[in-house]
């Protein structure tokens, strides 16, 4: 994604979704996400590696994202498209201006 994008290639809606807790009952508490805004955004496959999670071999698959920039975008949010989901390892505004973010993402399965 090298250069400025321009908006024709923002063609993915994609909803970008914040993370909740309500408490257990026990003394912890339950996260889920929420729904937070619907976004355009451009997504490029950047590669994967084959790597072993609670014993089973799975696949870790890295996106860079491209957003429109907007405020409280950050690691702690996740993205999804359709049933597709992306966990936001990082964040950047690639030139400083406010104009677009830069994501990179992996994709798990819901």
């Amino acid at each position: 994604m090298a250069g400025p994008a321009s908006i024709a290639q923002f063609r993915r809606r994609l909803t970008l979704e914040a993370p909740t807790e309500t408490p257990d009952g026990a003394g912890g508490v339950r996260r889920t996400f929420a729904a937070v805004a619907q976004v355009w955004g451009r997504i490029d496959p950047v590669g994967g590696e084959d790597d072993i999670r609670a014993g089973a071999l799975g696949q870790s698959v890295t996106h860079r994202i491209a957003l429109r920039w907007r405020a409280g975008v950050d690691a702690s949010r996740r993205l999804r498209l359709g049933t597709r989901l992306f966990l936001i390892r990082s964040v950047w505004d690639p030139d400083e201006r406010r104009r677009r973010l830069v994501c990179l993402c992996e994709e798990v399965k819901p």
